[in-house]
Formats: C-alpha cells, structure tokens, sequence
C-alpha cells in the first residue's frame, strides 16, 4: 500500500505489501491491538488477555468466521486470525484499523 499516509484510516489491509516496522491499531468489538509489521504478514502483537507483552506472531488473514480466509488481510467487519505458538487465535470483527508508517530508514 504505497499510499499510507501517517495515521491513516483504512477499511482493509494487506500486510505484506506493508514495509517493515509499519504500526497498526486494530480495534475489535472486545480489545485493541498494537501490531508492528515485521515481514510479510508476520508481527509482533500486543493488547488483550492474550497478548500483554509484544508477542511474535502470523496474521492468517480475515474471515467471517469457519469460511474462507483472505490470506495476510486484516479487514473492518471481519474477524482477524493469527496463530502465536502454534496455537490459533480468532478476534471478534475489526471495528477500525489504523496505520502509521514508520518515520526512518533503515539501511543495511
């Protein structure tokens, strides 16, 4: 998405076309998320019972629940689907994302 703008409100987002260290709020019906992109569509997430730390995790993509999956996608409406450690986490729908791109270059 190479048109996010710094605190941008988007409906829908594909993660891996994000550059690395991209700040994500998402705001489900229950919690907030903080995500950091890291690569693709991996992060590290924070926020809720599950996650009170930053914890490495997939974003799977979005789903209306037990049916197809729009792979590396977190959508408003939809429920967000992660796996940390192996173990499978559904949200309940996204209510708002948030972007902000990160403001440096990394050089290597």
């Amino acid at each position: 998405m190479d048109c996010l703008n710094d605190l941008a409100d988007i409906d829908a987002i594909n993660l891996p076309e994000l550059p690395p260290l991209t700040m994500l709020r998402v705001r489900t019906w229950n919690t907030m998320y903080q995500l950091v992109v890291t690569e693709g569509a991996h992060v590290y997430v924070q926020g809720g019972t599950y996650f009170r730390d930053f914890t490495s995790a997939h974003i799977d993509g979005a789903s209306m629940g037990g049916g197809p999956l729009k792979m590396g996608w977190i959508a408003v409406g939809l429920l967000m689907e992660l796996h940390v450690d192996g173990k499978r986490i559904v949200t309940s729908p996204v209510v708002a994302i948030t972007a902000e791109r990160p403001d440096f270059v990394v050089v290597h």
